[in-house]
């Protein structure tokens, strides 16, 4: 699985489960949104990569 802000990349190197992120420089969040926001950001990009490893995937799968 790759957490990434660039998921064609992720798709071409053969991950099978893909969950995107938000910037390159900061993949789980903005450290200039307020600190409640930032963890409300972490938290749903997490929650849903773990999801994801409870889905069985064929082949490769983006989790929006």
């Amino acid at each position: 699985m790759h957490i990434c802000t660039v998921t064609p990349i992720s798709v071409t190197v053969g991950a099978n489960r893909i969950v995107p992120a938000i910037a390159i420089p900061y993949p789980l969040g903005n450290p200039s949104s307020e600190i409640e926001e930032e963890k409300a950001i972490r938290r749903k990009i997490v929650e849903n990569a773990l999801e994801a490893l409870t889905i069985g995937v064929d082949g490769q799968r983006i989790f929006e």
